[in-house]
Order: structure tokens, then sequence, then C-alpha cells
């Protein structure tokens, strides 16, 4: 029997190849957003607002009843008051507080090329009062301080932590990355091996959390109070029998810069709230 003739392909018609051109234009779109959603499927970084509660996280998402805000009220009046002997508010400078540090916290510890180093959100509120307004330095921990850095910090929330790293940030990094990873004090014990090798599991009754910098400043039930990103850092350093480092030391801002890093992207939510 003889074959068949193979059947001519039908000619493309306007339609045809429109539809054609549109998928073949769509495809890089397309290869972004299923890039996107792989990312965030194998991102397992977690926030230690995920390890809490429903009670704690209403708390925190309540600004009526997170008790952070009560230094970022606080935070709002210092901002706007006269001080030092050039009688200036931060106001005069940086105007509307909502708009002009509107990121600012989510990209510290940042550079500061007077230093030759980064610098901690506190320091950067301390040299503007100390060389522009010409006023006393505000003690680690104050207050005061921490109701500024509160004020500040409150209006990155919902951004994305983005510090910069380049050429002279990256030696900071990297000496942040090996306090990390360094073991330390009486109990020989490094930063990692809590929040990297045992996240989620339980130390005095508590979840272990990964360790992301994503709230401060923030209040902590343990405390009773508003606390640093440094407090706390202190806290680790005395639970390893370690010496902790002075506030404002460049050890303690290197980790904080490492940290800042190993949280890129993450969202932002000063102030926290954490058991």
């Amino acid at each position: 029997m003889k074959a068949s003739p193979p059947k001519s392909p039908s000619p493309l018609t306007l339609p045809d190849l429109l539809g054609r051109r549109l998928a073949l234009g769509l495809l890089p779109a397309v290869f972004v957003v299923s890039f996107a959603l792989a990312q965030a499927g194998t991102d397992k970084r977690r926030s230690g607002y995920q390890d809490m509660g429903a009670a704690l996280q209403k708390m925190q998402d309540d600004d009526t009843a997170n008790p952070g805000m009560l230094w970022v009220l606080e935070g709002e009046t210092l901002w706007n008051r006269k001080t030092g002997d050039a009688a200036r508010a931060c106001a005069e400078c940086h105007g509307d507080a909502r708009t002009s540090m509107k990121g600012v916290a989510a990209r510290h510890p940042a550079f500061d090329p007077a230093k030759g180093r980064p610098v901690a959100l506190e320091q950067r509120v301390n040299a503007c009062r100390v060389e522009r307004q010409k006023a006393p330095a505000l003690a680690y921990e104050s207050r005061e301080l921490l109701a500024l850095t509160a004020y500040v910090a409150r209006q990155s929330r919902g951004l994305p932590i983005d510090v910069t790293i380049d050429e002279r940030t990256r030696p900071f990094v990297e000496a942040g990355r090996a306090t990390f990873y360094r073991r330390q004090g009486q109990l020989n014990l490094a930063c990692n091996q809590c929040h990297d090798d045992n996240w989620g599991r339980r130390l005095a009754g508590n979840v272990v959390p990964q360790g992301h910098p994503t709230g401060y400043p923030l209040y902590r039930l343990e405390w009773q109070s508003l606390g640093s990103l440094e407090r706390r850092l202190r806290g680790c350093l005395t639970g390893i029998r370690a010496e902790p480092y002075d506030f404002g030391a460049a050890d303690l801002v290197n980790l904080e810069l490492f940290l800042m890093w190993r949280a890129r992207g993450m969202t932002f939510e000063a102030p926290a709230v954490r058991p």
C-alpha cells in the first residue's frame, strides 16, 4: 500500500504570529517571576517574629499595644526639641523624619568617611548631637538615645534591610563574620552554633531564633524595656561566659554589620517585641 504523502503544515496566520511573538516577549518576565518564586522557596531565613506565639505577634502589630511605641513617641518629641549650645533641633536639619529618615535604619551600620569605618545608628545620632547641635553625647541605653533611635528606626518599618557592602565596608563585614564563627568564653561557643545549627530548638523555655536583627531597637519582655542590638549581643557574650565588648566597640559594630548583611532583604520591623 502506498503511504499517504505527509500533510503540509497549515500556513501561519497573523494571530498565530502575534501570539508567538507575544509569548517570546513574555519569556523574560516569566523567567524573572519563576526565579523569584524559586528564591523565595529556598530562602529559609526566619525573623524572630515567626517564632513567637500569636499573642506576642499581635502585641507587636498593634501600635496601641506595642510597648516600644512609648519610646517612639518620646523620640518624636526629642526630634523636634531644640538642644545644645547651637539650640538646634534634629528637624531643623532633617525636616520631617517620616520622609528624610525612611530607610536609614535599614542601611545601618553605614560607612562614615570621616571615621574611616562603619558606624551604628546610635553612633550616627550622637555624632549629630556633638557636631551639629553642640550637645553632649547620649549614654548608650539611655532612654533619650533609645527614644531617638526608635523614632528613626520606626520610619523604616516594612522596608527591606539593605546595608551597603563595597570595597570600603567589606573588610569590616568580614571581621564581623569572623566574630560570628569564632568560639569564645568559658563555654567555648560561637554565635553560629546556636543561630545556624540549633535554631528552632528550645533553650531555657524559649525558641532559639536564627538571630536576624530585623527589629532593633526592640522591647524584650525579659528586660521589661526597650534595648539596642548591642545590648542583646553583650547579653549573648555574657551567656557564654565571655568578656562582653564595650558599647560602641569596633568588634560590636562589625558584628552588627555582618548580621545586617546576613539579614539583607528581610523586612525591617522596628520597634519589634520579643520574649
